[in-house]
């Protein structure tokens, strides 16, 4: 039976492999921000609350504001605007509409915890964020857990470290970008390890976690170092070298970047996030849901 299903972030890179999975599986997409594709039924924005005028199986919340530094207070508002402002128009919209999911999937991130080092941390940790995208997830998480639990819907919560796939967007894309021309380097033998995840593996469990609901991590449960990353990239681009800085350098280069300031590459921030490990505990996902992630190395050398 075809289900309707409710998409936000349609465009983005998520997104657009979430739409590819549902139209995959013959579901109906009603789209919320910008054009998908002509599948894709009507085309909605969330700068206001929405009204849907269709019965509703279930909500897929993909779209917000991404991480980045914020420059300014305009900057800095739009993550709480985008995020948490978009989150309640949407809700306020599907009250408003008087057709009420199913199950709501919201797509968090596992910058919600605040932290900048750390290992198997778990859903049980304390929400600590202090920088805009991260209390601006926190805000959005809240409304939709409360309007779930006002309105007797099934709520998922996914929280998401860095995505793999095709063209990724962010860090990783320009970590893709500098190591094919020749210009990215490792600091202190590169061995921080990472949370990531395949975009695709979370894709395909968005059917079953809608089902059953909770708050969840999602990695590929290997967390591989940024030596693994490079190099498998390197390989998969037929790139046979890379270049390594000692720690020592780099920690000076890093003190002349705090006296510079956002524009320099390096500071002593900067440093500390790349050379500290910082990994996300999925084993509710695995007990829970049956999660069993493909490992992003794996991925990479395919």
């Amino acid at each position: 039976m075809q289900d309707t299903i409710v998409l936000t972030g349609a465009s983005g890179f998520l997104g657009k492999i979430i739409a590819d999975v549902l139209i995959s599986q013959k579901n109906e997409i009603i789209s919320i921000g910008r054009q998908y594709s002509n599948t894709i039924i009507s085309d909605l924005s969330l700068n206001s609350p929405i009204l849907i005028k269709k019965e509703i199986n279930t909500v897929i919340h993909a779209a917000g504001k991404a991480h980045s530094i914020p420059r300014n207070d305009k900057e800095i508002k739009a993550f709480f605007d985008v995020n948490a402002k978009g989150t309640k128009n949407l809700l306020t919209g599907i009250e408003n509409s008087g057709s009420f999911p199913n199950s709501f999937i919201f797509i968090s991130t596992v910058a919600v915890y605040g932290k900048e080092d750390g290992e198997n941390i778990n859903e049980d940790s304390p929400l600590l964020a202090k920088d805009p995208y991260g209390l601006s997830k926190i805000q959005a998480e809240q409304l939709v857990l409360d309007w779930c639990k006002k309105n007797n819907v099934t709520c998922t919560i996914l929280r998401l470290p860095l995505l793999v796939g095709e063209n990724p967007p962010g860090n990783l894309g320009a970590m893709i970008k500098a190591i094919k021309k020749g210009y990215y380097f490792n600091i202190g033998g590169g061995l921080a390890r990472k949370s990531m995840v395949l975009a695709e593996d979370v894709a395909n469990i968005l059917f079953k976690a809608s089902k059953i609901g909770g708050i969840y991590n999602l990695t590929d449960s290997y967390h591989p170092n940024f030596f693994e990353l490079s190099d498998s990239i390197a390989k998969q681009n037929r790139k046979s070298r890379l270049f390594n800085m000692p720690y020592s350098i780099a920690k000076s280069i890093s003190l002349f970047g705090d006296v510079v300031g956002l524009k320099f590459p390096l500071n002593s921030n900067k440093l500390k996030k790349i050379t500290s490990d910082l990994t996300f505990d999925d084993s509710r996902a695995r007990e829970v849901l049956g999660w069993q992630p493909s490992n992003v190395i794996d991925w990479f050398t395919k």
